[in-house]
């Protein structure tokens, strides 16, 4: 039996937290649409399983300097459709100063036979550069 929408966003949101990245592409129907509206500087949608393998892969060095990130006020909301949901959550960055903030998002996925084929990916690009400590790096984008 096939994952609902609900469990396959639940394991995408705790597994990107738990930074289990190298299994987040098995979620994913082999042909895909998912895209980030508010990613800064603008991204490419990601319209296959291999592009979210790349989207995904972190070197192993780099996944030391990550910061911790949990899941929380998770609200799921189902639709007419059983295949889309519309999930509210909020990732909490903790930076190795302990300090921490939270960094609202909102998933609009469609799930087809426990995959994901479908998502638009919500997420404030300042918080979230604020909240892993690059912010710098983000200005610095902006102004290339």
């Amino acid at each position: 039996m096939s994952l609902s929408p609900r469990e396959v966003f639940l394991r995408l949101v705790h597994g990107v937290a738990d930074g289990d990245f190298d299994e987040l592409p098995d979620l994913y129907g082999e042909v895909t649409d998912v895209r980030h509206p508010m990613a800064t500087p603008e991204s490419e949608p990601l319209t296959s399983r291999r592009a979210l393998q790349e989207h995904f892969t972190v070197p192993p060095e780099a996944r030391e300097s990550l910061p911790k990130r949990q899941v929380r006020d998770v609200v799921v909301h189902e639709t007419a459709d059983p295949e889309v949901i519309v999930a509210e959550f909020a990732y909490e960055f903790t930076l190795p100063d302990e300090t921490a903030s939270k960094v609202p998002c909102v998933f609009v996925m469609r799930v087809r036979d426990g995959r994901i084929i479908e998502s638009r990916d919500y997420i404030d690009p300042i918080r979230t550069h604020t909240a892993r400590g690059n912010l710098d790096r983000l200005i610095a984008s902006l102004r290339a």
